[in-house]
């Protein structure tokens, strides 16, 4: 039984990595779907899915506190996916992460 209980607090720091991702999106008619991932404690990850019948070109703004903001730039293919990651140099408590979109 004390082995379990040894096994479990071990185990818990690892679950408590996750950090709360906030979503702010502007897709200006872009048929988009935005998705949101932590990688770790200190890496963001945005998917953008282009469901639609055109192209897109997509920003991605991530902040985390204190440090400067990321951005990252994708032209999402129709029926595409692209992938958007931005690392930070310190923990991230919380991410905020802004999506800007335009039908191309």
């Amino acid at each position: 039984m004390k082995k379990l209980i040894l096994i479990g607090s071990l185990l818990l720091p690892v679950a408590a990595f996750a950090f709360p991702i906030e979503v702010e999106k502007e897709l200006n008619g872009a048929e988009i779907d935005v998705q949101t991932s932590d990688l770790g404690n200190n890496m963001a990850s945005v998917s953008l899915q282009n469901y639609g019948q055109r192209d897109a070109v997509c920003k991605a703004r991530f902040r985390n506190g204190p440090e400067s903001p990321r951005t990252r730039k994708a032209r999402v293919v129709a029926g595409e996916t692209a992938h958007l990651t931005a690392r930070f140099s310190t923990t991230v408590i919380k991410m905020r992460v802004r999506v800007e979109c335009k039908p191309n």
